[in-house]
């Protein structure tokens, strides 16, 4: 007679991994021109370790592969424009290749992340400290169904600071919350000016410039502003202060906030997998040079 336990329980498949995921982020909240979902992957092959990260970047996949992740969930897809080849002539298909050797499948979202609730930007909201958020762009009734407790899904949050704050002191709120990046912290306003109602997007915000303004925020934090739409919106929002961050900062901290969500709703129908968060920096942008004005004296 055996005297062992209860047989071991089977690894969850990449199926029922990835199901869960898309109950959190459904494929139908992203933005139509997104690429989001499986890229890679058996869907009848065991995952025992997810690993979260941004970016899908080579040395991203490597660790991947070293630390025996059976899935690599990141937020920007690999392949966000068409393509017609996967080989490993080219950046994108080494990745591909790569994963699929060792095992590991790839999976992406990305703009449903972003409407989620909580998602990319609650994320954001919250290490900045605010509250009573709100989306900037609600997601349309047909697509929030059923609406959460929380409140409505959709892009970009509007929320209020605890205490007003002057805008270089709020600035310097943002700076002390993100990862630190070669950008660092770009400032539009008056450096006085009273900050207290917020608008953020993480990630490329500045299609929402309008709507920040509309929703009554002293400030809008986001990445990746461009010269001419910032002038603009200065000109056109009097009173709006912009602060843009790097892209890849603005977006961190939804890991580890997705990967407490993920284990939480895998543990809830009785997946036991082990997730985790890669600490890479994958920020394009590697140092910066202050400009030394020498022209303007």
């Amino acid at each position: 007679m055996s005297s062992d336990g209860p047989p071991a329980a089977l690894p969850a498949t990449l199926r029922q991994v990835v199901e869960v995921v898309e109950g959190l982020y459904p494929p139908r909240w992203a933005e139509g021109f997104d690429a989001v979902g499986l890229v890679a992957g058996d869907l009848e092959a065991p995952v025992r370790k997810v690993l979260l990260a941004i970016d899908p970047r080579p040395e991203v996949a490597a660790e991947a592969i070293t630390t025996r992740a059976d899935l690599l969930l990141v937020h920007h897809p690999l392949f966000l424009s068409a393509v017609h080849s996967v080989a490993t002539d080219t950046w994108g298909g080494r990745v591909v290749h790569d994963l699929v050797r060792s095992g590991c499948a790839l999976l992406t979202a990305h703009t449903n992340a972003d409407s989620a609730r909580p998602g990319v930007n609650d994320a954001l909201a919250r290490v900045l400290g605010l509250t009573s958020l709100e989306p900037l762009a609600p997601m349309s009734a047909d697509l929030d169904v059923p609406p959460v407790a929380a409140g409505p899904r959709g892009l970009g949050r509007v929320g209020e600071l605890e205490h007003a704050l002057p805008l270089r002191a709020f600035a310097q709120v943002v700076a002390d919350a993100l990862p630190a990046t070669a950008q660092g912290v770009r400032i539009a306003g008056d450096s006085e000016a009273v900050v207290r109602r917020v608008a953020v997007c993480g990630g490329s915000g500045g299609s929402l410039l309008d709507r920040a303004a509309e929703s009554g925020a002293d400030v809008m934090v986001t990445s990746d502003l461009r010269h001419h739409p910032a002038s603009e919106s200065r000109d056109a929002h009097h009173g709006l202060a912009l602060v843009d961050v790097a892209h890849w900062a603005s977006e961190w901290p939804w890991l580890f906030g997705a990967a407490e969500q993920l284990a939480t709703a895998l543990g809830a129908v009785d997946i036991q997998v082990d997730v985790d968060v890669s600490r890479r920096r994958t920020d394009p942008w590697t140092f910066h040079l202050p400009s030394s004005g020498s022209l303007l004296r």
